[in-house]
């Protein structure tokens, strides 16, 4: 039997956590200052994954939505 290999596309809307380059493409903003808004103390909308950097879509979003300016 053949091991067939099925890739799974997810719409950056529908994800919970993303990539740096998914929260760059989702936001504009660079991922030069995307890292350094992560690094931010109590940053809510960053969960590492060993030592992987995923962005929370939705706290993203909402931490954009109610700041003047980034």
């Amino acid at each position: 039997a053949e091991d067939v290999v099925h890739k799974v596309y997810v719409r950056i809307a529908e994800k919970n956590t993303l990539s740096l380059k998914e929260a760059v493409a989702l936001t504009g903003i660079g991922e030069k200052k995307l890292i350094q808004m992560s690094k931010i103390p109590g940053c809510s909308f960053v969960i590492y994954v060993g030592s992987k950097r995923m962005f929370k879509r939705r706290q993203l979003q909402e931490y954009l939505e109610s700041n003047y300016s980034v």
